[in-house]
Parts: C-alpha cells; sequence; structure tokens
C-alpha cells in the first residue's frame, strides 16, 4: 500500500510538471519573437558593455502587443483554470482556446500600455541626462512606470478572467493595484525571485519561468478581487436594511473597482 501510494505522489508530482513546462513552453513560442530579440539585446550588453541599442528596442515595442501580449493572457487562462480548482483540463486545447479568444483584448491593452511605457521610458532619460535640474521629474516617471508595470499583473489576471471593454479592464488594473498595493508587490517580489533563479540556471526558462509567475500574479489577484467583493456585498447588505452607517472602505472599493467588474461578465459563467 505504501509502494502504491508513493507512485501515486510521484505520478501527480510528474503529471504537473508536466503541466508547468508545458504551457511554458507555449507561452515561449509565441511570445518567441520577443523573446530572440531578448537575448539579442543581453548579448549586445554581454559583448560590448554598452545599452541594449534603440535598433533592439524599436521592434520589440512593435511586436509585443501582437506576441507577448496574447500568449501571457493565454497563459493566465491556464493558470487560472488551476487556481479555481481545474486541473484535468487539456493544456494545448485551453492555452490556444484562451490565446484565440482573448487576442484582441490583449493586444488592444497591449498596445496601449506600451505606449504609455515607452513614453515614460523616454520622459525618463530625456529628465535625467538632458534636464539635470529637472531629474525629480524623471524619479516620478521611473514610479509611474514602475507602478505600471505592476498593474500588468491585473490587466493579465482580469482578461483571463472577465468578458470586458478593454477601457475596462486597463481602468480596473490600475484601480486594483492602488487598493490592493500589497498583493501585487508580493506578486512582483515572486517574481523576481524565479527571475533570480532562472538566471543562475537558464536551462529552467522553457520549463516553468513564466507559468509560475502567472500562477502566482492569478493567485493573489483572486483573493484581492474576493475580498473587494465581501466588502461589496457588506455594503449592499447594509443599504438594504436601509442603515446610514457603512464601512467607509468597502464604499471606497465598491464605487472605484466593483461596480465596473460586475459589469463585466465572468467567464466561469460560460
Amino acid at each position: 500500500m505504501e509502494t502504491k501510494g508513493l507512485m501515486g505522489g510521484l505520478y501527480k508530482i510528474t503529471e504537473w510538471i508536466m503541466r508547468i513546462a508545458g504551457s511554458n513552453l507555449y507561452w515561449v513560442v509565441c511570445s518567441s519573437p520577443i523573446l530572440l530579440l531578448l537575448v539579442l539585446g543581453l548579448n549586445y550588453v554581454a559583448s560590448t558593455n554598452m545599452p541594449i541599442p534603440f535598433e533592439i528596442y524599436m521592434p520589440m515595442a512593435v511586436l509585443a502587443p501582437f506576441t507577448l501580449f496574447p500568449a501571457t493572457a493565454a497563459l493566465f487562462s491556464v493558470t487560472r483554470k488551476w487556481v479555481m480548482g481545474e486541473t484535468d483540463l487539456g493544456i494545448t486545447k485551453l492555452f490556444f482556446r484562451s490565446y484565440k479568444d482573448n487576442y484582441k483584448q490583449s493586444m488592444l491593452g497591449g498596445i496601449f500600455y506600451t505606449l504609455l511605457i515607452v513614453i515614460m521610458y523616454v520622459d525618463y532619460e530625456v529628465y535625467m541626462k538632458q534636464f539635470k535640474n529637472m531629474q525629480i521629474l524623471g524619479i516620478v516617471m521611473l514610479v509611474l512606470l514602475f507602478f505600471i508595470l505592476l498593474s500588468l499583473f491585473n490587466f493579465f489576471s482580469l482578461v483571463a478572467h472577465f468578458h470586458m471593454k478593454v477601457k475596462m479592464l486597463i481602468k480596473n488594473a490600475i484601480l486594483l493595484t492602488v487598493l490592493r498595493p500589497f498583493r501585487t508587490l508580493s506578486t512582483f517580489l515572486t517574481a523576481v525571485v524565479i527571475g533570480f533563479i532562472t538566471l543562475k540556471f537558464t536551462w529552467l526558462i522553457p520549463f516553468g519561468f513564466a507559468t509560475l509567475i502567472a500562477w502566482m500574479a492569478y493567485f493573489n489577484f483572486n483573493i484581492a478581487y474576493t475580498k473587494v467583493q465581501e466588502k461589496v456585498e457588506r455594503l449592499r447588505q447594509v443599504e438594504e436594511e436601509g442603515t446610514e452607517q457603512a464601512d467607509g472602505e468597502a464604499g471606497e472599493d465598491a464605487e472605484s473597482v466593483v461596480a465596473e467588474l460586475t459589469e463585466g461578465e465572468d467567464k466561469e459563467k460560460n
């Protein structure tokens, strides 16, 4: 019996490794144009000790909305199912169906985010290098850039979870980042740790780097969103009872986030 239980445990571990590696490999393939350019850029830095040239940044910025963003949204859709307890679904079918279904939303959102990131980065470079007396603005741009990058975790989670207009996806991604900063920061720190380990053991890149980050990001998003829902439900109960006393924080969350989120259709219902 012990041997049978051990074999069953090993089988489950192997199965999970295959799921993680499989979904991660699909992400790598679909994001390959960006990843290849990134590798070229890093090799250039290593060989010349110079920053990545504009000739590499430019095609990366152009291609990202059409490759990296849809691939990442599809990966989040896969990890969403795992977080929701649906672990027996076929990875290949789920990934590419999600890639197709979410392509327009993620592509349009990718265009917006890419343009915003490029503008903020250029502003940062200009203020820090060309206007020495305005470096404070460069620091502000850097902080805003970091914040926008953090909101991407919520953006991809929202794309995976809701049928919603792109404008609302972006708005709620930013609002959730403001209202639940520690959850988002914990996701970022996890991504940094996974990235550090991957840099040390580069052979891990095809086998779990992106999937593990997406899994943790959606896990944190799900907890944050559930808490917001609970606060809204308490607020609604107070309103139904006709009591004027309301939780100020719940009211703030309701007005700023969940009112918009409830307009979207939960993909779990489909």
